[in-house]
Parts: C-alpha cells; structure tokens; sequence
C-alpha cells in the first residue's frame, strides 16, 4: 500500500518518460540517468509526454512497488522546463502534483524548520 508519510525522499524525472519501461527499465534510469540508488528509501515518479499516466517506483524490504495512475480526463502539471534530470520534492508537493496542482503553489504556508519559544 503507497504510504506517502513513510519515504523520506521523492524524486521527478524531469520531462516525459516512456510509459513502456517497466521497473528494471525505471531502476537503470535512476541509477544510470540519475546517479541515484533505486534501492534507497527515496520514490521515483515518472510521467509520459502526455501528461495524463504516472509511474511511480519504490524499494520497500525485498523487493520493488510499481504503482502506476492514468487519468481519464485532465493532465499532471508536471514540471518540464527544468536544467536537472531530477527534481527533488516534497511529500507535500507530490500530494499537489497528484491532485492536479502545481509543484510551485504561490501563497503558501511554507515549513518552519526554526523551533524555539520566545
């Protein structure tokens, strides 16, 4: 069962991937494309040229998940125009992403790493 809370890291590949690959041909882009370790404690996501399919691949104990999400209306506002193979993002972030939103939410309340009481 896909439990965003549990992976620390959520990695997108930037631009469009081919739909076809399945998870060794996902794994070899992150280890190859990315230099990443597809074993990690980190989710991969991918997304087609379309913009309306999903992948997402993670490493959990013995042996790889595979989820993968098609849209039947609607597209992802997958983030293209990036210098960067990969992009990091935040859990929070990748809820945005698959609920139809943008990754760059203006007027946001953004995380307060500062904890002290004055």
């Amino acid at each position: 069962m896909l439990n965003l809370k549990q992976t620390s890291n959520v990695f997108l590949a930037a631009g469009s991937t081919d739909m076809r690959k399945s998870i060794d041909g996902l794994a070899i882009i992150v280890q190859m494309n990315f230099k990443l370790d597809p074993f990690s404690d980190a989710l991969f996501v991918f997304c087609n040229a379309k913009r309306d399919k999903l992948k997402l691949l993670y490493w959990e104990r013995n042996g790889f998940w595979l989820y993968y999400r098609r849209l039947e209306k609607g597209r992802f506002k997958w983030p293209n125009n990036s210098k960067d193979k990969v992009i990091h993002v935040t859990e929070r972030e990748l809820r945005w992403l698959l609920d139809g939103l943008d990754i760059n939410q203006k007027g946001v309340h953004r995380d307060i790493m500062q904890r002290k009481i004055i």
